[in-house]
């Protein structure tokens, strides 16, 4: 009982940091090209499904304010496009801007956009890393009962959860850190080989976005050498 209780209270309080964020961003007025500026790794925001940019703003903010240029990409939209077409802008967008060594900063839907991305970077390798976080790399059981494609696709037994899964090469360079409750990824995120998997004391989908621990070890990534790390 005392779970269930907990896990509730995690859930209100999720939405209402989902709310706040969503309306903050509808908004929000700030020019994502402000954020382009900096002399160290950059760092490329990928939204989840039916967010933009705006969402993540306090993270962009802390990062953006340590010296790393930020670049979000406006032709993500709300994220609602295939995986597999969403990676490709992403890929296009590196070499149109010809960025080296960045950092992924995912959360939910973007961390299957970003490892799709960062398979199809592996020649290239313009991307060094990923932190996810809160993302279904192994699917959501509520996708089978989803209507909508854009949210269809996180079945665990749809064609881009299963071939995302059979892609192991580039897992060793993800970090995927999740709550210990997820109303919307009730499986978890913790993905197999990974260079790490990080269980936070708290639940959530949205909230764990402004968990210290998240910025925390986005600058692991993109401050430590990678031979440190």
């Amino acid at each position: 009982m005392m779970r269930l209780l907990r896990n509730a209270a995690w859930w209100v309080r999720d939405y209402l940091y989902a709310l706040r964020w969503q309306v903050n961003a509808a908004l929000g007025r700030t020019d994502p090209r402000e954020f382009t500026t900096g002399d160290l790794t950059p760092v490329v925001i990928l939204p989840g499904v039916y967010e933009t940019w705006r969402f993540m703003t306090p993270l962009i903010t802390a990062v953006h304010e340590r010296g790393h240029p930020v670049h979000v990409l406006p032709v993500l939209r709300r994220n609602r496009r295939p995986v597999d077409e969403a990676s490709a802008s992403v890929v296009e967008y590196l070499a149109q801007h010809d960025l080296h060594g960045c950092v992924l900063l995912a959360h939910s839907k973007g961390g299957l956009v970003g490892k799709r991305a960062m398979v199809r970077d592996t020649d290239e390798r313009r991307i060094d890393s990923m932190l996810a976080v809160a993302t279904p790399f192994g699917g959501s059981r509520y996708g089978r009962v989803m209507v909508l494609p854009s949210l269809r696709i996180f079945s665990p037994r749809s064609a881009t959860i299963v071939a995302l899964s059979k892609e192991h090469e580039v897992n060793g360079r993800i970090v995927s850190v999740y709550g210990q409750f997820d109303p919307h990824i009730p499986e978890g995120s913790e993905l197999p080989g990974a260079a790490k998997n990080v269980r936070l004391d708290t639940g959530g989908h949205f909230r764990v976005l402004a968990h210290p621990r998240v910025i925390a070890e986005l600058i692991n990534l993109s401050e430590e050498p990678q031979a440190a790390r």
